[in-house]
């Protein structure tokens, strides 16, 4: 097995659901076989369905064995007894790479530890300790059982993977998300594809709270909610020193929403998960209170007249994904 490259693999299945596993972290899982060939890939798709390790053991097992009784199965308890009582001993010669220690603990879904170690697995590579006291310890119960745990494997990618979960226990984690294309135009109506827009709308129905600029409001008249996703619309903070808004305008309107229009930022502090969303002004506006960046980059030229105006700021990329789109993650550079 190489475990950089199955860890890799499990990074990058972890990517594609960030922050939308709110308020559990985004997590992946690899399965090789004897011969260090990949069986399966899993990752952490929400809170409260089964975690990444179920995925890849389930996913291995049908390989393996051909019984697609639990295809499809994203019930947690339903894949651990199956695989508990039908594994017949075949995975003593797969081993698996976890972004994040395999939790210790039984809560929504059943201990993936305590699977693991039923199964029979041997090597476990892992790229991150759980910093959750309540979840932790899961490498101690499998080296109790004998099962050879090597952490540490592309560490500073797993914990880069893991800093909106370490952020949102104590404070709010808050991303700023733009829409640009490659001219970097960011106006002039829609840029993202469907494709995109759908992933944004699942991240808002992860958040909290949405922050938005009151020229935004003014302009796009915005409804601000997750319908392409059948998701919950947030609440929403429009930052503007005038409360001149037309009460018509669709974001106005959603049942279960408080909508705040406030001169300060100080409101970002009562939420967990934080979507500003916005242009320049915006952007300047909350340089201080971001964490990290998500940009969607529309493969498009012309047909917008304005970018991101006179800032200057350096971004690390965390993350790449290119659809018909470009996403990319973001932080600042320290500097």
């Amino acid at each position: 097995m190489n475990p950089t490259h199955a860890m890799n693999l499990a990074l990058k299945a972890a990517w594609e659901y960030q922050l939308l596993t709110f308020p559990n972290p985004a997590v992946g899982a690899v399965c090789t076989g004897m011969h260090g060939e990949i069986l399966s890939v899993g990752a952490h798709k929400y809170a409260g369905g089964p975690h990444a390790e179920v995925y890849a053991l389930r996913d291995a097992y049908i390989l393996l064995t051909g019984d697609l009784t639990l295809s499809g199965c994203d019930n947690s308890q339903q894949i651990h007894d199956y695989l508990k009582t039908h594994h017949n001993g075949l995975f003593h010669t797969v081993s698996m790479a976890v972004t994040l220690e395999p939790c210790s603990h039984s809560g929504k879904t059943p201990s993936c530890a305590l699977l693991i170690r039923d199964l029979g697995i041997k090597k476990l590579y892992i790229s991150v300790k759980d910093p959750n006291p309540a979840a932790a310890g899961g490498a101690e119960v499998l080296k109790v059982a004998g099962v050879e745990c090597i952490f540490g494997v592309m560490e500073s990618e797993g914990r880069a993977l893991l800093e909106p979960f370490i952020r949102w226990q104590k404070n709010p984690f808050v991303f700023f998300k733009w829409a640009q294309r490659l001219d970097g135009t960011i106006d002039g109506g829609t840029i993202s594809s469907d494709s995109s827009r759908t992933h944004v709308h699942a991240l808002r129905d992860r958040c909290d709270l949405i922050v938005i600029g009151g020229n935004t409001v003014r302009t796009d008249r915005p409804i601000l909610d997750a319908r392409l996703v059948n998701g919950k619309a947030p609440d929403v903070l429009i930052y503007s020193h005038h409360d001149d808004f037309d009460r018509t305008i669709p974001l106005f309107d959603v049942l279960n929403r408080n909508v705040f229009v406030e001169s300060s930022l100080e409101r970002i502090g009562q939420y967990s998960l934080v979507m500003i969303e916005g242009g320049a002004a915006m952007m300047e506006a909350s340089l201080k209170v971001t964490d990290w960046y998500v940009s969607y980059i529309a493969p498009k030229i012309g047909g917008g007249s304005f970018g991101l105006g006179s800032i200057t700021e350096d971004f690390e990329v965390m993350n790449a994904k290119i659809t018909d789109n470009i996403i990319l993650w973001m932080k600042k550079k320290i500097k």
